[in-house]
Parts: C-alpha cells; structure tokens; sequence
C-alpha cells in the first residue's frame, strides 16, 4: 500500500507507538486549520448542527459546500474555507477551534488516518500517519498507538458512523458499477446530510417506512439514533434490503 501514498503519509500497525501532541505553545498551533479540504461524513455534520444550533438545511447554506464528481457515485461534502489567503477553516480563531468539542472526526484524528476496506462482508482497518513538514507535534509527549490516540480524542462514535457509511458506498452493489439515480441522491442527502429536514418529513409522514423497519419506535429519537435510522432507511431506498 505505500507505494501509492504520498512520502509524507506512512502506513502503521494499529500497536505501533509513535510521539504526538499538539497545544496553544507549540509554534505550529492551528496551521493544520488552514490550507485544507475538510471533507464531512453525516456524523460530522450532526456534530456541527450541535455546534452552531443551526437546523441542517441552514447549516449547509452557511457552512458546507457539496461537489459531485461525475465518476463518484455519491457527492462530496466539504467545509466552507474563509477567503483571507490562507484557506483557514471557518471556526478557527487565534485560541484555536471555536467549535473543539464538536470538531470533526478529520480533526480529531490528525495526525492519523484511519480507513475501512470491506472485505468478504467485514471491514477491515487500516491507519496512516501523516508527518506533515511544518507539524512539531511529533516532539512532543506522550507515547500513543492508533488505538490510544483514538480513544483519548473520543472518536468511537465517529468511527461508528463512518463504518455505518462506508456499508453504502462500499456496498457490492456500488462496487459493482450500480449508478444511484437523481432520486436516490436526493434521499442520500435528506438522510445522512439534512436530518433536521428528515426529522421533519419523517413527522409529517411524508417517508414510507419499510417493513425492515417498522419495529423501531421514532417518537423522541435522539440525533444519534435517528442517524442511525435515516441511514439504514437511505440503504432500504437504494438497495432494498439492510445487509
């Protein structure tokens, strides 16, 4: 796999240690904020609607920006970048991330990366370090491994989350070559990127429910569980079964 990556990107073992810590002394404090294309998964935005206590629809008016490459089977959701020549993020300020508890799961992660490849129907793990020239991170204490390093940044639920995503577009019928239709991308965005609007449709019955799912209640769904929901119901949509 290291063939393909970027002299900077190194491939690691899920138990090898490396050195990491990033804080407002260090001289490169909130560089990794700028000059970047922050990409979203639903769970970030979920967060991010937490965050700014915007509905979903208004947040993506204000916040997000979505791109369809013609060869990709779903869009792309970004980050909106401020225009001040350095590409900074839209939350970052001189004492850092206005938004720290509910950062992205891309910011949490930094320096690691973290995939999920299926593989006859599991999902396999792997992690990069990405050892960028201007970071003094990696001088610091303490010692971590992948594992450590995600939990001590809370990333169980965004990693969930994005195990829950990549069973759509890693599904066999996406690697197959199958093509969502202009409808279904619209309910790929309603569901894992609008959950206010969805919430909203779901109360007005204004979604059939499947069968698959009619035996879970939806009075006072938390944000986490009706992610969970809108997604298996988006998989009902295209595919039209959960597994």
């Amino acid at each position: 796999m290291s063939e393909y990556l970027p002299d900077q990107v190194q491939p690691i073992d899920p138990e090898e240690t490396f050195t990491f810590c990033c804080h407002r002394r260090i001289t490169c404090f909130t560089q990794c904020c700028r000059e970047l294309e922050l990409a979203l998964t639903p769970y970030d935005v979920l967060r991010l609607r937490q965050a700014t206590a915007l509905h979903s629809a208004r947040l993506h008016e204000r916040y997000i920006i979505e791109e369809q490459d013609p060869s990709a089977p779903f869009p792309s959701f970004y980050l909106t970048m401020v225009d001040d020549g350095r590409a900074s993020c839209v939350f970052v300020r001189a004492e850092g991330c206005s938004i720290y508890p509910h950062r992205p799961g891309a910011c949490r992660t930094y320096p690691l990366g973290r995939g999920t490849v299926k593989q006859e129907n599991l999902l396999q793990e792997r992690f990069v370090l990405l050892r960028e020239s201007h970071c003094r991170g990696f001088e610091q204490a303490p010692i971590q491994n992948a594992q450590t390093y995600m939990k001590s940044q809370e990333l169980a639920s965004y990693n969930r989350f994005n195990d829950l995503l990549v069973e759509i577009t890693q599904h066999e019928k996406i690697r197959q070559g199958m093509k969502p239709s202009a409808e279904q991308l619209r309910s790929y965005r309603l569901a894992l990127f609008d959950l206010d609007t969805f919430r909203e449709k779901l109360h007005r019955k204004e979604i059939d429910i499947p069968a698959a799912l009619h035996h879970q209640p939806l009075d006072d769904l938390d944000d986490e569980r009706l992610l969970e929901f809108s997604m298996n119901w988006f998989k009902t949509q295209i595919f039209g079964h959960l597994s």
